[in-house]
C-alpha cells in the first residue's frame, strides 16, 4: 500500500509499487506464506495471479520458481459473483455471502489461511472483521488518489500493533493484529 493509504492508483494502476524486492522481503513473504494452506482471492486478482504464478512454477529456471510451486499447490478459493466455476486448477470458486464462506473456512481443521485481493475485497474483509492479522508492506510513495484498502470499512476497529520491519528495498511491514474487544484488549 501507498503512505496514505492506497493499494492502487485512481484507475487501479500499480506503477508507484516497489517492484524490485530485496532478498530480505522475499525471505519474510516466504516465512509468512510457509503455513498457509488456503489462499482466498478477489476474481479481478485471481485473474492475473494465479496464471502468473503457475507460469513462474512451470519454469524451473526461473528465480521463483518456488514461490511459484507454493502458490500453485496450495488450494485457492475466489470469491466472485460472476464466476460460475474455476478455469484454473487448484481453485475454487465461492460464490455465497462473504462473511458465512470465510466463517466456515476458519472453522474447518487445517493451517492458515491468507487473502490476497483487489481493493474492494480486502476492505470487504476487514469491514466484516474476518482478517486476524494485518500485515501493511507500505511502500514509499504517496499518491493523492486511488483505491483505499479500508473504504468500506465504517465502524471502529481496534488492532494491537505486533511487529514493525524496514526492508532494504525501502517497503516497511506493518503486523497489527485485531482486537475482539477495545476494553479487554481480547
Amino acid at each position: 500500500m501507498s503512505i496514505d493509504g492506497f493499494i492502487g492508483g485512481a484507475e487501479g494502476q500499480m506503477d508507484w509499487l516497489v517492484m524490485n524486492w530485496s532478498d530480505d522481503i522475499k525471505k519474510y513473504v516466504e516465512d509468512i506464506t510457509e503455513p498457509v494452506d488456503t489462499i482466498i482471492l478477489g476474481r479481478n486478482l485471481a485473474e492475473g495471479f494465479i496464471p502468473h504464478w503457475a507460469a513462474v512454477a512451470a519454469d524451473t529456471d526461473h528465480p521463483e520458481n518456488s514461490a511459484g510451486r507454493k502458490y500453485s499447490e496450495t488450494k485457492k478459493i475466489v470469491f466472485s459473483n460472476s464466476l460460475k466455476s474455476s478455469p484454473w486448477s487448484n481453485t475454487s470458486v465461492a460464490r455465497g455471502d462473504l462473511k458465512k464462506e470465510v466463517l466456515e473456512l476458519k472453522k474447518m481443521n487445517g493451517n492458515d489461511i491468507i487473502a490476497y485481493g483487489g481493493s474492494r475485497f480486502v476492505s470487504a474483509l476487514i469491514k466484516e472483521k474476518l482478517i486476524d492479522e494485518l500485515h501493511l508492506f507500505v511502500n514509499p510513495v504517496v499518491i493523492g488518489r486511488g483505491m483505499p484498502i479500508f473504504g468500506d470499512v465504517n465502524t471502529k476497529q481496534f488492532y494491537k500493533p505486533v511487529d514493525v520491519q524496514s526492508f532494504d528495498c525501502g517497503i516497511v511491514m506493518i503486523q497489527y493484529n485485531f482486537v475482539r474487544d477495545s476494553t479487554t484488549g481480547l
